[in-house]
């Protein structure tokens, strides 16, 4: 800022400065009149509990000499010490600066030399010096009273004269404020209204500030620098309106996309259906036809032949359970959960599945040997079976080992299924399984989901990750509470 804009902003600061100090003055005085007349009536009344207090002690004193004096008069005998003690308390009060006339201290003194003659004589106990400091003292305590009162008179018309002036005061005071208030804030906010009103009609015109008071002048450069910034603002909107427009063209496209998406989803799903029907249709010719090549087998005694049946069985009951795990599919409701040695299960499907991997792919497992647990077995040797065949598969015929191992931990089952093939891809290890979703050429992209649907419907859940320097892991996490 350069000087002279600085002198010009002091010039027209100066103004509101005097009137905001004037306020500040007037409301000064307000509360200085206030607090002024609190602290007076505070430091009275503290002035009349002192008096009052020694009235009382006096009264308490009176008492003393007046019980001293009635045991003399019933015949009986002061006990010893008893007018010292009075004597004592009146020494208390002459020396004390708290009385209201000027002759309380001499008459208290006079009234302990009357308890000192009382005290010397033991003949009639001192009964006329009793009475002369019995008088003195009710003469004592009806000043006091006296003069008590006639402070109290003054106390209160003095805090009525003040009163009457606060009275006075105060609404001048505010009659002033309101004066000030309504000429150069009110008035002020008043025209402001109407420029505020303008903005409703979106105009959005600064106004000008020549002729303007220099009080009000900061407030309208305020009020110019809200419609700049209020039509830049108007001006991002339209921008940003028109951005969100293209959005949600953008949106609807993306829509559009993911409608198609699910109508083709509603295809495979239909295919799905027909798969479920035929393979239901096709379970009956298959059973017939594999109770035919038993027999047959029966009836031929050539070992070749008997060699060529065997496989034909051999693969009619394995398209029999490839069929029976698609009608499974299609099942809302799990298998039933028996009681099995996990290790027994895995040693036999490692015996059966060595025969479908190349010699070069090596099958091993570390189980517990009394490792019990009760889960669907059926489903967990398929589930295991998918496991071991996408591993050999991985590693593409190449020379390796596919490794099982399961542990418990917290009352869950923890299976897993590692290998020494290159290990999953990025997309898979951060999108998770999808169904139909694999990267080898032969593949369906079936065996994960079926063993993470496996999973899930029994509340596990199913974890992939890669080996260092290469390799793949599958973690299976059961719950199983009848672990043993």
């Amino acid at each position: 800022m350069t000087p002279s804009k600085r002198n010009a902003k002091n010039l027209l600061d100066r103004p509101a400065r005097l009137r905001v100090l004037a306020l500040l003055a007037l409301l000064s005085l307000m509360l200085a009149i206030l607090v002024g007349m609190i602290w007076r009536n505070h430091v009275r009344l503290d002035k009349v509990q002192v008096y009052v207090g020694y009235s009382h002690r006096i009264q308490d004193a009176g008492l003393s000499l007046q019980q001293a004096l009635v045991d003399v008069l019933s015949g009986g005998v002061l006990q010893s010490g008893q007018l010292e003690r009075i004597s004592t308390k009146i020494h208390n009060l002459s020396n004390k600066d708290a009385h209201l006339s000027p002759n309380t201290p001499e008459m208290l003194r006079r009234v302990n030399a009357s308890l000192a003659k009382a005290d010397e004589k033991s003949a009639d106990n001192g009964r006329a010096e009793l009475f002369e400091a019995l008088r003195e003292m009710h003469e004592i305590l009806d000043t006091e009273t006296e003069q008590r009162e006639k402070l109290m008179v003054k106390v209160s018309r003095e805090a009525l004269v003040e009163l009457a002036l606060a009275t006075l005061i105060l609404p001048v005071i505010l009659l002033l404020t309101w004066l000030f208030l309504r000429r150069r804030i009110l008035n002020p906010l008043h025209d402001l209204r109407g420029l505020l009103l303008n903005l409703a009609k979106e105009d959005y015109t600064p106004i000008a500030t020549v002729h303007l008071d220099p009080l009000l002048l900061p407030v309208f450069n305020s009020y110019n620098f809200m419609v700049i910034h209020l039509s830049e603002l108007e001006e991002a909107k339209r921008m940003h309106a028109q951005s969100l427009e293209a959005e949600v063209r953008s949106a609807t496209q993306a829509l559009l996309e993911q409608q198609r998406s699910l109508a083709s989803a509603e295809k495979m799903a239909a295919v799905g259906e027909l798969a479920a029907g035929l393979a239901h249709e096709l379970r009956n010719p298959l059973a017939g036809i594999q109770m035919s090549c038993a027999n047959l087998r029966k009836e031929i005694e050539d070992p070749d032949q008997c060699g060529r049946l065997d496989l034909v069985g051999a693969e009619l009951k394995r398209m029999a359970r490839l069929l029976n795990d698609l009608l499974d599919q299609g099942k809302q409701t799990p298998p039933p959960s028996t009681r099995f040695n996990l290790a027994l299960l895995v040693k036999e499907l490692v015996a059966l599945t060595r025969y479908q991997l190349p010699p070069c792919i090596e099958l091993a497992y570390d189980i517990p040997g009394g490792l019990e647990c009760c889960l669907p077995d059926g489903g967990l040797r398929q589930a295991l079976l998918n496991l071991v065949l996408n591993a050999a598969q991985a590693m593409e015929k190449k020379s390796g080992i596919v490794q099982i191992n399961a542990r418990t931990e917290n009352g869950n089952l923890n299976i897993e299924v590692s290998d020494d093939g290159p290990g999953f891809s990025e997309d898979m290890l951060n999108h998770g399984i999808r169904a139909f979703s694999t990267s080898r050429i032969r593949g369906t992209g079936l065996g994960l989901a079926m063993v993470q649907r496996f999973a899930r419907n029994l509340g596990g859940r199913i974890e992939l990750s890669n080996l260092h320097p290469q390799g793949a892991r599958v973690r299976l996490t059961l719950p199983c509470g009848n672990i043993s």
